[in-house]
C-alpha cells in the first residue's frame, strides 16, 4: 500500500478529533460518539495476514481508493461524524470473488488485493466499495433485523435488498449478481464500532453492483 494513502487516511481521522465510544444505561440515552470506522478498522496494525475472518483487504482497498481519489466519497469511512453503515467484506469474501475474476484460488490476502486492483482498477473498486454503504444511517443489527424486504439504497446509487430468515438466523443481501450466492452478514461480525455513528457489519461476500 501507497504510503500517501496511509497519510490521507490518517490524515482523516484525526481532523475528526474521534472520541471512544459512549456507553448507554437504562437511566440516560447518551449521544452516538464519533470514532470513525477507518479508525477501528486501521487499530490492529493494518496488515495483510492469515486471518480470513477479518477485514484487511477491504480496509487497503479503500486506503488506496482514497490515496488514489482523496474526494473520493469512500473518505467518508474517516469522518465519524457522519452517519453510515458499511457491510464490511471479510478476507475470504475478498478471495471467493478473486476466484470468481480468475478461475484460480489464491491463499495470500497480499496477492488477492494485487490481482483484484490490476483486474478492476481504482476507479471500479471504488464503486464496489461504495456499494456497501449506506450514507446517512446508523443502522445497527437491531434495525436490520426488522428491514425484512427492504432495500437499501447504497452510496453508489443501486439498491440491495434485506431478506431475513428467523430458523435458523440468516440475514441476506441481495445484489444485482443474480448468478452467484448473496452475501450474508456474518453473526459474529455485527456492530463493528456500536455507539457510534458509524457502524460495520461483516458480510460472507463482496457485494456486486453489476451481474458478473
Amino acid at each position: 500500500m501507497k504510503r500517501s494513502a496511509r497519510i490521507v487516511i490518517g490524515s482523516l481521522a484525526l481532523a475528526v478529533g474521534a472520541v471512544p465510544a459512549t456507553m448507554t444505561t437504562a437511566s440516560a440515552q447518551v449521544a452516538p460518539g464519533e470514532t470513525s470506522l477507518a479508525e477501528v478498522l486501521t487499530s490492529d496494525g493494518n496488515k495483510f495476514d492469515k486471518n480470513a475472518k477479518d477485514f484487511d483487504i477491504v480496509t487497503e482497498a479503500a486506503l488506496a481508493v482514497i490515496g488514489a481519489k482523496p474526494d473520493t466519497p469512500v473518505a467518508l469511512l474517516a469522518d465519524g461524524s457522519t452517519r453510515l453503515t458499511a457491510f464490511a467484506p471479510t478476507d475470504q469474501a475478498f478471495r471467493l470473488l478473486a476466484k470468481d475474476l480468475t478461475g484460480k484460488t489464491i491463499r495470500s490476502e497480499k496477492k488477492v488485493f494485487s490481482t483484484l486492483v490490476e483486474a478492476a482498477g481504482v476507479d471500479t473498486i471504488e464503486t464496489v466499495l461504495l456499494y456497501h454503504v449506506v450514507a446517512g444511517k446508523t443502522l445497527t443489527s437491531n434495525k436490520v433485523l426488522k428491514a425484512d424486504g427492504a432495500r437499501l439504497k447504497t452510496a453508489a446509487g443501486a439498491t440491495v435488498k434485506v431478506k431475513i430468515r428467523q430458523h435458523p438466523l440468516t440475514i441476506t443481501l441481495k445484489d444485482r449478481d443474480r448468478d452467484d450466492r448473496d452475501a450474508r452478514v456474518v453473526l459474529k461480525a455485527i456492530d463493528v464500532n456500536k455507539g457510534n455513528k458509524q457502524v460495520a457489519h461483516g458480510v460472507d461476500r463482496v457485494l456486486r453492483p453489476i451481474n458478473l
